[in-house]
């Protein structure tokens, strides 16, 4: 099957599209195994597609490349004899060059895939990692060959689920702009049937969810309850709300633990010159999305309350199980998977969650523009804490923000970065790329890359030592100045704040250098400039190691 690119695509590597070089699958230098082990990780993930015939180094497949249609049965033939619960489809497609490539797409698993010699992958971000032991028996667990979604050994009948329930929820989805005119004008069984809340008019686990009655749910046995307890500062409970009737469906959940605890309406109110600015305590897309992400990806299949434990400074929201395979901490701004597909996808056609992999990103940018720290993420043995700040850090962050965007109109990703960097005296390469959670610091430069370029950024230094900072003059007109301090000082400075302490304090080890010429300054940037200066002649140094001292040289 061949088809023609009618526009300019772009083959760029994230966690669903990988690129080959043909070569892997032609005769005198093939390797399918090599190929049978990229399809087995993209199964076990989400899916995705692999380009076979556009290099690394390359944008397009060459002008002058061909690929014989026989090669797309032959891959599909090794990869289902190299493979086990693995299916793929191969189409030869001609880019807008006149070169032809291979797009191979592959099926996310239903069950767990791997090699045939017994060997499971998992794609995670852009990489390839190997499953072993307790991985493998996760995976599993998050694999059956059916899912708990679309479960109905329950035997409801669609017919007994409320009707009113049906209505409300049918109602609620053709008022929604997310869909497309055709699924709106589909009949209330159609709907029902689209989305698999049932199966040949039995209700499927996840139509008894949203649309069952309270003694229906209750034979769920995993519908989620909620606790929401209230500490003061000595940490004792002071107020308790409890949801553990299972009279709501998770989305009736949303608006009645909003409306229902008094805290989420509180907010501060800070100085605006003349005039005084309300900041919610805790804004509503932020508690929303954090409650979304607990109820829909949480384990159905596994027991437990979820808990809000309102904090004096802070909100811990605890749900029950572990992350999905693959996400961690320290990836999850990044990382995206959908435990319970069906859910999440209700949700955001109503509207109540962002697009898969952009809910974690509107945390850290509507805490960030409010002026608060950014939210963390633990993970228990069986549970997952998510922490949100309560209390304003730097008011003027939040007029900052306002003012730069209708300057420039920053994507979600810059208000990220200004919110951050704004909040401190400037982060190093390595130290931003901390809580953006980026691995390479080369992909720092999609963040930082226009911020730069409009002057909303400086930097100083190179390589790992460069350091990002808000232009002074923008945190001047702020009222952020107050951060400024000789963290940010000039080399020309440094270098003269150096020498004149040495020129009292000779000798000196370097950590003496940094207590006496500020403490806030890092030390390999003091290091940097003391072998500069050691360079041109103008410091001399005695001992070696831990023992080194830095002194002026004799006359």
């Amino acid at each position: 099957m061949t088809k023609a690119d009618s526009r300019t695509l772009s083959f760029k590597e994230d966690e669903k599209l990988d690129r080959k070089s043909l070569r892997l699958v032609q005769d005198a230098q093939a390797s399918f195994h090599e190929l049978a082990k990229d399809c087995v990780r993209f199964a076990n993930g989400a899916g995705g597609t692999l380009i076979i015939g556009v290099e690394d180094d390359a944008t397009e497949p060459a002008a002058d490349q061909r690929v014989d249609l026989a090669l797309l049965e032959k891959i599909k033939k090794r990869i289902g004899e190299l493979t086990v619960n693995v299916s793929v489809a191969a189409e030869r497609h001609v880019h807008a060059n006149g070169g032809e490539y291979i797009r191979l797409n592959i099926r996310r698993a239903s069950s767990v895939a791997s090699t045939s010699d017994g060997r499971f992958y998992l794609r995670i971000a852009d990489e390839c990692h190997p499953l072993v032991g307790d991985d493998v028996m996760r995976l599993s667990e998050e694999r059956p060959g059916t899912s708990w979604e679309a479960m109905t050994s329950l035997k409801v009948e669609v017919a007994d689920l409320p009707v009113e329930n049906k209505q409300k929820l049918c109602s609620r989805l053709r008022q929604s702009d997310r869909l497309k005119a055709s699924v709106k004008e589909k009949s209330d069984p159609e709907l029902l049937d689209h989305y698999a809340l049932c199966i040949d008019k039995v209700a499927t686990n996840l139509g008894i969810l949203l649309l069952g009655s309270q003694k229906q749910r209750r034979m769920l046995s995993s519908a989620p309850l909620v606790q929401a307890i209230k500490y003061d500062e000595q940490r004792k409970k002071v107020a308790k709300w409890l949801w553990d009737d299972l009279e709501l469906s998770p989305i009736e959940l949303l608006d009645a633990i909003w409306k229902e605890i008094p805290d989420f309406r509180e907010s501060y109110e800070l100085p605006d010159g003349m005039f005084r600015t309300k900041v919610p305590a805790f804004e509503e897309a932020v508690i929303r999305e954090a409650l979304v992400n607990a109820l829909v990806h949480r384990p159905y299949t596994q027991r437990g309350d979820i808990y809000l434990n309102l904090h004096p400074d802070h909100l811990e929201l605890v749900n029950p199980g572990r992350l999905p395979l693959g996400v961690t901490p320290k990836n999850i701004l990044h990382a995206s998977r959908r435990r319970n597909e069906g859910l999440a996808r209700i949700f955001h056609d109503l509207g109540l969650m962002e697009k898969e992999g952009s809910g974690i990103d509107l945390l850290y940018e509507r805490l960030l523009a409010g002026g608060k720290g950014i939210p963390l993420f633990s993970e228990g043995t069986d549970s997952v804490h998510v922490t949100i700040p309560r209390r304003v850090v730097h008011p003027a962050v939040v007029g900052l923000l306002t003012e730069l965007d209708a300057r420039f109109h920053l994507t979600q990703r810059e208000r990220i970065v200004v919110g951050i960097l704004a909040q401190t005296e400037g982060l190093t390469a390595a130290q931003l790329a901390d809580p953006l959670e980026v691995t390479e610091l080369a992909a720092l430069r999609p963040w930082l890359e226009r911020l730069l370029s409009l002057g909303v950024l400086e930097q100083s230094g190179r390589t790992k030592g460069t350091r990002y900072f808000v232009r002074p003059g923008l945190l001047k007109e702020a009222g952020l100045d107050e951060l400024t301090s000789l963290s940010r000082v000039e080399a020309p400075r440094l270098r003269a704040l150096i020498l004149e302490d040495l020129e009292r304090h000779s000798p000196s080890p370097l950590l003496e250098i940094q207590r006496r010429i500020g403490p806030e300054i890092p030390q390999p940037r003091i290091r940097r400039i003391l072998t500069q200066l050691r360079g041109e002649g103008l410091v001399a140094t005695t001992g070696a190691r831990r023992g080194l001292k830095y002194h002026l040289p004799k006359p």
